[in-house]
């Protein structure tokens, strides 16, 4: 099937980062706005970085094979984890950018196989970070596919909310629901599943914490080859807490839906919200503990609010 080019699309500042939503509904419509997002790039002698799932991935490749400008990603690499995708993507777009070569980038989740909730709710908030950790990167610019074949329009709204730009009929125009804010509406923590265990911490108590949470993982299932994955990513939200979080903080597990979660909470005030999902660089003194436990669980909800103190779950799966 051979898509219509559109014309290039005018909208807000080229200057800018691009983030777009394009929701479509067939693979008809799909194949018509990726492909011309696609030319447009190539027309302008830009790199096309493709990451979407596997049925469309096969519809693309095959309109695309023979362009040297064009790659296809393997998203499954980076994990189900949303903390993990934005270093997965400055990483796949500065390969493919070679200096200062303009990139674009097409991503879609797969939203009909998301796996929690708590899952939906990460991955909403990864899409609105892309606009902050991409904002300094004016020859970049991403297009999020959406399936709105379901018609749920509440789904719909919810991710137009990520995105400052919405792409119709080939064009891209400013998204009137854009959440244009510093800080991002969280969704509330479901509370922890009866029974949970609980644990206070402080200085010296380190042992103490990865030896509890060792056997609550274990008792609840998770595979005896993920938990020191486990132990190592617990040790660094707690020492996290004792350093920056006023010396203790509260440990709670529990197990639910085929998960082992492990929350902390302390007094601290997490300020950058990127804080874990950018790679450290080789000469980083600190500021990898949330990085550590991002690329070692399956999940990682962080709440933080000067009010409040700081919230962070982490979620292990308990399949094997």
């Amino acid at each position: 099937m051979t898509a219509t080019v559109p014309s290039k699309p005018s909208g807000p500042d080229e200057a800018a980062f691009r983030h777009e939503l394009y929701p479509y509904s067939g693979d008809a419509q799909f194949l018509s706005g990726t492909l011309g997002f696609v030319h447009e790039a190539l027309d302008d002698g830009e790199a096309v970085v493709i990451a979407v799932p596997a049925d469309k991935t096969s519809l693309l490749r095959s309109e695309l094979a023979d362009e040297p400008a064009v790659t296809f990603v393997d998203t499954t690499a980076a994990g189900a984890n949303p903390g993990r995708h934005i270093a997965a993507w400055a990483a796949w777009m500065k390969e493919r950018g070679e200096g200062e070569r303009p990139v674009r980038g097409i991503g879609e989740t797969d939203w009909r196989h998301v796996r929690s909730a708590a899952h939906l709710s990460e991955l909403r908030h990864h899409e609105w970070l892309l606009n902050r950790a991409f904002a300094q990167s004016p020859t970049w610019s991403m297009l999020c596919p959406y399936d709105a074949a379901d018609g749920d329009e509440d789904a719909l709204r919810a991710l137009s909310r990520c995105h400052p730009l919405i792409r119709r009929d080939g064009r891209y125009l400013p998204n009137d629901v854009y959440l244009a804010v510093d800080d991002y509406p969280f969704d509330v923590l479901a509370d922890p599943c009866d029974p949970y265990q609980e644990l206070s911490y402080t200085h010296g108590d380190l042992s103490a914490i990865r030896s509890k949470v060792s056997q609550c993982a274990a008792d609840a299932g998770v595979p005896e080859d993920r938990l020191p994955k486990l132990a190592v990513a617990v040790t660094e939200i707690a020492t996290n807490s004792i350093r920056h979080g006023g010396g203790r903080g509260t440990l709670r597990t529990w197990a639910q839906q085929s998960t082992f979660l492990c929350e902390f909470r302390d007094a601290g005030h997490i300020t950058d919200p990127m804080t874990g999902r950018t790679r450290p660089t080789p000469g980083q003194v600190g500021g990898r503990g949330l990085w550590l436990a991002h690329q070692l669980c399956d999940l990682v909800e962080i709440r933080s609010t000067r009010e409040q103190g700081t919230t962070i779950r982490l979620h292990m799966d308990t399949r094997p």
